[in-house]
């Protein structure tokens, strides 16, 4: 029996790397970027796609990615270099490949399409059915509408991913900057996107991250935009810039104080939850009750230190009798 596969990897940073500049892909190994994501589609010219397939699997194969969730972009199903991507990236080097990126996503078929594709090559290469994940990246109307059966498409999918570009475009949304609010809208134009995205993603224990902020120079603009992802719930948010990546990994983290208190409640809803304890439901913390409702929120906290690598600095002290 192989062990199951991690769908839940740390993404607090998402890097986006041309996989046709060698250059950056090895300045990428370097960066503290959760996840690197190697591109064939948007940042990589036409008529450099088909020698870039070749250069990300040499960069899979020879580069140090330790620590890093290793992704690959493909072209989208409706142009005529997807299954190449494909073919060529996972024979090539599907053992130091996490997951598989497909853009503009409609509708569950082509996430369909994608697994049984990834099965054949697994199966073809002799290797391990179903290890590869799917990332699927909504930046369209239809998208959005089918994010639900998207999610529910394959066991392979682990995140969903907005793609605010495409999808401000596809809507008409009166706004040529990525990421902010159009002019004349005096609320959150995201707001129900990002929900939705947000809620398909939880209700099928998936990851939900948000996409690009193209202005790279703006550090306070992507850091506002990160924060209304990281208020939500999001698990992550892509960087285009070694500059934005120690500000996704910090708004994307819990603040020690938050990290600290979290697992006070959990180290006292075990407490009190025990025979020792008084086998109390509920009880105080400070000036604090708690609950299984809380505990369950204090995971939610403690699993993102954790994975972010923090260290608590308090400990739970049993009370006197």
């Amino acid at each position: 029996m192989t062990s199951p596969v991690n769908r839940l990897r740390p993404r607090r940073s998402c890097l986006a790397v041309p996989g046709s500049n060698p250059r950056f892909l090895e300045k990428a190994q370097g960066l503290a970027a959760d996840q690197v994501f190697l591109d064939l589609e948007d940042a990589c010219a036409p008529l450099a796609k088909p020698e870039a397939r070749h250069t990300i699997v040499k960069f899979l194969n020879e580069g140090d990615w330790t620590g890093k969730t290793r992704v690959v972009r493909v072209n989208d199903w409706t142009t005529h270099w997807t299954y190449r991507d494909v073919v060529t990236v996972v024979e090539g080097a599907g053992q130091n490949l996490d997951c598989i990126m497909l853009p503009k996503v409609q509708n569950a078929e082509q996430i369909v399409a994608l697994d049984l594709l990834l099965t054949q090559i697994e199966k073809t290469m002799g290797f391990e059915v179903g290890k590869i994940g799917i990332e699927a990246q909504i930046e369209n109307a239809q998208g959005l509408v089918n994010v639900n059966a998207i999610a529910q498409a394959s066991q392979r999918v682990e995140t969903i991913i907005f793609g605010p570009a495409d999808f401000m475009a596809s809507i008409n949304m009166k706004s040529l900057v990525v990421g902010e609010q159009p002019p004349g809208y005096p609320a959150d134009a995201y707001h129900h996107i990002l929900m939705s995205i947000l809620m398909a993603a939880r209700a099928n224990n998936l990851q939900a991250i948000d996409g690009p902020y193209l202005q790279i120079r703006n550090q306070e603009g992507y850091r506002a935009v990160a924060q209304r992802a990281a208020a939500l719930g999001f698990d992550g948010k892509w960087v285009l810039h070694p500059d934005q990546v120690a500000a996704a990994n910090e708004i994307f983290s819990p603040s020690q104080e938050d990290f600290d208190h979290a697992e006070l409640i959990l180290d006292a809803y075990d407490y009190y939850t025990s025979e020792a304890g008084g086998k109390k439901g509920s009880a105080m913390l400070g000036d604090e009750m708690i609950d299984e409702a809380s505990r369950k929120m204090a995971l939610v906290i403690s699993g993102k230190g954790r994975a972010a690598g923090m260290q608590r600095t308090s400990k739970f002290e049993i009370p006197e009798a």
